[in-house]
């Protein structure tokens, strides 16, 4: 995990706009098929405590129930993924490339990987998992 610290993020257009004050958790890359067809190929997921997460501007913040306990947030006016959210959980996760660099974090690993598209390889060397990894990639809360 990276150190405590402050970090801020938003959509591509900026009209949400949120800051984390402190840790967030390695990248998580999912390859679900909700995250492949979300994201056009897999979800780079890092994560914080939820009261660490501060919305600044949420203007055109939009929701999406993609599960019975989940929600996935984006942006109404570009269409940025922004966070993804079971609900009561203490953590929400936060699609990486929203973030402003530098971010400092790291990718831990793989997870759903039995679901990934078949126009790429995972070569990279990291731990894979064919669904959840039970947490095993450092607090990872599925996706």
């Amino acid at each position: 995990m990276n150190d405590e610290r402050v970090i801020e993020g938003g959509c591509l257009c900026g009209a949400v706009r949120y800051r984390v004050d402190g840790v967030l958790r390695p990248v998580v890359n999912c390859h679900c098929g909700q995250c492949r067809r979300t994201h056009g190929a897999f979800g780079p997921y890092t994560d914080c405590a939820r009261a660490d997460l501060t919305l600044l501007r949420d203007e055109t913040l939009a929701h999406y129930r993609s599960s019975p306990d989940v929600r996935r947030s984006f942006c109404a006016r570009c269409g940025s993924t922004l966070f993804w959210d079971r609900d009561g959980a203490p953590h929400i996760s936060i699609c990486a490339g929203t973030l402003d660099l530098p971010s400092g974090l790291s990718t831990a690993g793989h997870i759903y990987v039995a679901d990934k598209a078949d126009f790429y390889e995972i070569d990279d060397g990291l731990p894979r998992f064919e669904g959840s990894s039970a947490g095993v990639l450092d607090g990872e809360a599925s996706n």
